[in-house]
């Protein structure tokens, strides 16, 4: 696998050239400096099928006591250390700075293949400025302009020579999309680099620390592929004031209709607050698949008693989604992380489960002969059903009544039963009921 890291100064457009190497826009691209915390992962196609994988990182500030400037540059550090060619990015409308040569300096050291990129070339003044970046001594060196395309061609034609025959098939997407969710500083990126292994992500007690939404592919030694993503912690809109995070929320909420299982965690200091409980009615509004991770279980060590009553609390918490299953973790130690990706598996199978309709309707046959109700002043009849969708599982039940006048108790007492009877005990089910003409 050939591997190319993205460096540079903050702003100098990283993130659009990463955007637009990889043909998508999953970078946060923003003018204030410093926006990029999170590391990306994406294949770069170079030839049909066929490209070389593309990190982008955060902007390095030389001698910044900054939390995070310190934090950035110790994981681009080991990604430089990791890649084959770094893309040194640098800004033609700025011209050459002295942030640009420390890291010149530091890459010379590090004895690595670098293709310095001269980006926003976008006119004749930055075309002269652009000429002082030789000063730098690289071999190697593209005039491009990231936003307007200007020269990606070339840039792609000198990645390919580089890369040579070392390009990677770029792999098909059959894996699991699980979200990690949650409020600010409850641990998420935490246990993301207690799966993924390594601290990929900037983890610190600064609530809001990641700003972008991460997709990290992940192979078992059993050759499962999971894909986690991982979300800005999310704070109730009041408090929400600066314009990349409210984007980041947004990216985040959005994404709730895409994964297959969403892993939502809180702390066993906190338990359940109220925005989780809005967080996890956004979850059930979008029939996904919940696996509810307390974390920082490790409080309770040696208070068995305390825990099983915070547990038994929680449970009557989570009345409004009764069927989501509790994992107690700690992912600080680790303890009891082994267990999620398969829990995460057996709620994918229920979620994608297709029931034969015979089943379907001696189910119905049961349920008729046992209950009764009146709606209106009117029998319910129930005709038959029908599995319509699997991701979620939908059914449409068929009756002599108009679905609107079907009471609550009613259709929550339908797919109580449903789930029980179908085996989908543990995932949300969607149940369409439809006037037969």
């Amino acid at each position: 696998m050939y591997q190319a890291v993205i460096v540079g100064r903050p702003n100098v457009g990283k993130s659009t050239l990463f955007n637009t190497l990889i043909g998508e826009r999953k970078a946060i691209v923003e003018r204030t400096p410093g926006v990029t915390r999170d590391f990306l992962f994406e294949y770069a196609e170079l030839e049909d099928g066929y490209g070389i994988r593309l990190i982008d990182t955060g902007g390095i500030e030389w001698g910044s006591e900054d939390f995070f400037s310190q934090k950035i540059f110790e994981i681009v550090d080991k990604l430089v250390e990791d890649a084959d060619l770094v893309l040194f990015v640098v800004s033609a409308k700025e011209g050459l700075t002295s942030g640009d040569e420390v890291i010149a300096d530091y890459l010379r050291k590090k004895g690595k293949k670098v293709l310095l990129v001269v980006n926003k070339v976008d006119g004749k003044e930055e075309e002269a400025k652009a000429l002082e970046f030789f000063q730098l001594g690289f071999e190697d060196v593209v005039f491009i302009s990231a936003k307007s395309l200007k020269n990606i061609g070339l840039l792609k034609e000198k990645l390919l020579e580089l890369a040579k025959d070392r390009l990677e098939k770029i792999p098909e997407k059959s894996f699991i999309k699980i979200a990690v969710f949650g409020r600010p500083n409850v641990g998420k990126s935490t246990l993301v680099n207690r799966l993924v292994g390594f601290e990929r992500m900037i983890v610190s007690e600064i609530p809001g620390t990641t700003r972008d939404c991460v997709d990290i592919l992940i192979t078992t030694p059993e050759g499962k592929n999971f894909l986690l993503i991982d979300t800005p912690g999310i704070r109730r809109r009041a408090r929400i004031d600066e314009r990349v995070e409210k984007f980041s929320v947004d990216k985040a909420l959005d994404i709730l209709k895409k994964v297959d299982v969403v892993l939502f965690m809180i702390t066993a200091e906190e338990g359940l607050t109220h925005q989780d409980k809005t967080l996890l009615s956004q979850i059930a509004k979008n029939y996904r698949p919940c696996l509810l991770l307390v974390n920082k279980w490790d409080l309770f060590d040696g208070r068995r008693e305390a825990g099983n009553v915070f547990l038994e609390l929680l449970k009557h918490e989570l009345k409004f989604m009764d069927y989501v299953p509790i994992l107690t973790i700690s992912a600080k130690t680790g303890r009891r992380v082994g267990e999620i990706f398969p829990l995460v598996e057996e709620l994918y199978e229920e979620f994608s489960r297709r029931i034969a309709t015979s089943k379907l309707n001696a189910l119905l046959e049961e349920i008729k002969a046992q209950y009764s109700f009146t709606i209106a002043g009117k029998r319910l009849k129930v005709y038959y059903a029908t599995q319509v969708e699997v991701a979620p599982p939908t059914f449409v039940v068929f009756v002599n009544v108009n679905p609107e006048t079907i009471p609550k108790h009613v259709q929550k007492f339908f797919e109580r039963r449903f789930r029980e009877v179908l085996g989908f005990k543990r995932v949300p089910i969607k149940l369409i009921f439809r006037e037969r003409g």
